[in-house]
């Protein structure tokens, strides 16, 4: 029964163990279904099923026919057209980041709208070319193909070399949409689980700073060869500022011109966004001003500038992937396959709150993986979205993926029709403005100071994982980013936070003993609490902690009272000590024997609980001993463990949690659990953990529990803190009357008998 008085509350209640609680509630016994059930259930076919599957497969069913024209199909238009321009300038940019022609840029900027337009689920995000997963393609190109080191830079020669590099990026593409389409198939949606924020941060600061220095050649027009292996950022920097005189100073203009207008206008963007009707074009502005001067003043001819030239008119033929390059990449592609989908699906799940609409993880996958197969097939490169494009998308009001549709048209526009206007256009244009969309990249490194502060574990991640992929390369400093995160996970868990609690303020609440002075701590009793899950890798970490906190080693103290109860036995054999009303004396005096002597080789038994059956005497280890015995004395009579915080246990620490639960109960001392949660008791009886020594009966529902049934155990009566009276009418129900005790107020509490 609770009453509330005030801001006060007062519960009057039985003193419960878990198994009185379940009796007296009539706990129902629910099934756990098995592996097999899932698994028959996954696989279960009806017509309800059958519709499920097929709207989750194909989510353009569910939106398309509610779709409300009137009021969102001019939105759609605008944001389209905006975002459509934006595409067709970063997917130029970005192909020079895969060592490709730019031309390719524009089919991955086509053919992944598409297909995300029909399987995929999030309503904002423009689908296309992302510079880190560009960067992780182009790793992949200049490690399979080269740059022509003999410098044979005939048109015939870099024509075969463009050849190769499409074909490389393109299988790479579609191997990685593959892994993707599997991993949706498998339901592995939650594998994004596993890259924590602080990683993607520091991971795409990284491949910003890649991008930079990738750039360097295209901006200053020097011929530096890829370098796609550890430190490679290191050796790049190296041949540019060796060659750094070289530099053809109209690309270097052109470029430092370009990054600061981009900058500015995007700044004022930015800062601007709520009065502007729509952001300024600027790439668009730039690009077309670019080429322009570039055409008309012939900057090729005269300042021997490098051009985007001719590119390619309609669309090439499907292509089959390259088997040797398939064998060659498989790790490029998982690694591609993950990021992209994690930096996809982590922008999908912004929109998705702020719009208030659900996005599918297993389905994103889906769909990302067949725009990449796709793609690949037509000589496009990996997918995903650039944070830039798809806050394009969504500011300039766009409300469905019809945007999409209308981006891919203007994608389509330039790859049929006005795609020889940017033939003049210089690269060093491209490449600055490749740049001028890692601003928000570039800025995260504010996070460091702001994780510091918050959490040092998140910090060291971030820095951790910047430092890796930048000088490790993407795809090795990928792989040990997560290997690093997954061990300050094992490290966290492996050191958990332990504490000894007492009670506060005279009521029910337990708290850590250093935090409060207001303290009352039960005469011979410890609480003690693990906050972690106890498993293989921290058990011997607990074991440590609890024995620390106890003040003694319990089977030490064991050992230490059978090795008295031998001499003992053999000093009663020999007379030399006689049993008295007062006690056991000496009747001899004492000669020293060694341990060795006495264990006689039967170490095991000491291991065993005491036994004092044959003895004419029960022996008190807290009196005085016979000359010659001691023993560790132990001041206390009760532990409770509190658990509440402890969400599993493993078998393996099961073992060494009995055992050492065994060495406390062998040393006459009572060992309570407190706050398991639901099925832990189950699991324990399932993994046969009871026996004669430990038993159900120490399960308690609370720490407050326990801690009554202890006093209540233990001769309250004669307690200076509690007093009891009993209730007329009840064999096991009391009266707490307090003095300076636990409770401010009288509450019944029951009296449990052992089980």
């Amino acid at each position: 029964m609770v009453e509330p008085v005030g801001n006060h509350y007062v519960v009057a209640r039985p003193v419960y163990s878990e198994n009185l609680f379940n009796e007296e509630h009539e706990k129902l016994h629910r099934y756990h279904k098995t592996f097999w059930d899932h698994l028959k259930l996954y696989f279960r076919c009806s017509p309800q099923r059958v519709k499920k599957i097929a709207l989750g497969l194909f989510p353009i069913v569910s939106w398309l026919p509610v779709y409300r024209f009137r009021e969102w199909i001019l939105s759609d238009i605008i944001s389209g057209i905006n975002t459509g321009l934006v595409a067709v300038l970063q997917g130029l940019a970005f192909a020079l980041l895969v060592n490709i022609p730019p031309g390719y840029g524009l089919y991955a900027a086509f053919f992944p709208v598409l297909v995300y337009f029909i399987f995929g689920t999030s309503r904002h995000i423009s689908v296309g070319p992302f510079p880190v997963l560009s960067l992780m393609v182009g790793g992949a190109v200049v490690r399979l193909v080269p740059d022509d080191i003999a410098g044979n830079g005939t048109s015939t020669n870099i024509s075969a070399i463009n050849e190769e590099r499409v074909m490389v990026a393109a299988s790479v593409t579609f191997l990685s949409g593959v892994f993707q389409l599997l991993l949706g198939i498998l339901q592995f949606g939650f594998i994004v689980i596993y890259l924590s924020q602080s990683l993607i941060s520091g991971f795409t600061t990284a491949a910003a700073i890649h991008v930079v220095v990738s750039q360097l050649k295209f901006m200053l027009q020097l011929p530096v060869p890829g370098f796609n292996k550890p430190f490679g950022i290191v050796y790049t920097l190296e041949r540019v500022f060796s060659q750094i005189t070289e530099t053809n100073i109209a690309d270097l203009v052109t470029s430092l011109v370009v990054l600061v207008i981009v900058f500015v206008v995007k700044e004022m963007n930015d800062r601007y966004k709520a009065k502007l009707p729509t952001p300024i074009p600027i790439e668009l502005l730039v690009t077309v001003l670019a080429a322009l001067i570039s055409h008309f003043v012939n900057f090729e001819e005269k300042f021997n500038v490098a051009v985007v030239g001719k590119l390619e008119e309609g669309f090439q033929a499907p292509v089959a992937p390259d088997v040797g390059v398939l064998q060659n990449c498989i790790g490029d592609s998982i690694s591609i396959a993950i990021v992209g989908f994690a930096v996809a699906f982590s922008v999908a799940k912004v929109y998705s709150i702020k719009h208030d609409y659900p996005v599918d993880g297993n389905q994103e996958l889906v769909a990302f993986g067949l725009g990449n197969i796709v793609g690949g097939s037509f000589k496009g490169f990996a997918s995903s979205t650039a944070l830039s494009r798809s806050g394009v998308q969504e500011s300039t009001g766009g409300k469905t993926q019809i945007a999409g549709i209308v981006s891919a048209v203007i994608v389509l526009i330039v790859i049929l029709g006005i795609g020889f206007l940017l033939a003049p256009l210089q690269k060093s244009v491209l490449a600055s403005l490749a740049l001028g969309n890692l601003k928000g990249m570039l800025m995260q490194f504010k996070e460091v100071g702001i994780l510091w502060r918050k959490d040092k574990y998140d910090c060291v991640i971030w820095v951790v994982t910047f430092l890796a992929a930048v000088f490790l390369g993407l795809d090795i400093g990928l792989a040990t980013a997560v290997a690093f995160q997954l061990l300050t996970v094992v490290i966290r868990s492996q050191i958990p936070s332990c504490a000894v609690l007492v009670n506060v303020g005279r009521s029910n609440i337990y708290r850590n003993r250093k935090d409060y002075t207001d303290i009352y701590e039960p005469e011979g009793v410890k609480i003690f609490r693990c906050s972690s899950p106890i498993f293989f890798a921290n058990i011997e970490f607990f074991r440590e902690k609890l024995i620390t906190a106890v003040g003694f080693n319990p089977l030490r103290v064991l050992r230490k009272r059978n090795k008295a109860l031998r001499k003992i036995r053999k000093m009663l054999k020999k007379g030399e000590l006689q049993v008295t009303p007062k006690g056991l004396i000496c009747m001899a005096n004492h000669t020293h024997e060694s341990d060795e002597e006495l264990d006689n080789n039967r170490i095991e038994e000491l291991d065993q609980p005491t036994s004092m059956t044959d003895l004419p005497i029960q022996i008190d280890w807290g009196a005085d001993l016979p000359p010659g015995i001691t023993v560790p004395r132990v001041d206390i009579h009760s532990i409770i463990l509190d658990f509440s915080a402890v969400s599993f246990l493993d078998f393996s620490a099961m073992r060494v949690l009995q055992k050492t639960l065994k060495e406390f109960v062998r040393i006459d001392i009572d060992i309570y659990i407190a706050g398991a949660h639901e099925g832990f008791l189950d699991k324990l009886e399932r993994c046969a953990f009871f026996d004669e020594e430990i038993k159900p009966s120490m399960f308690f529902l609370t720490i407050h529990d326990a801690v009554l049934h202890i006093l209540l155990k233990k001769d309250i009566a004669s307690s200076p803190k509690l007093k009891l009276t009993k209730e007329k009418g009840s064999s096991n129900d009391y009266i707490i009357i307090p003095s300076n005790g636990l409770r401010s107020r009288e509450c019944t509490v029951r009296l449990l008998s052992p089980v």
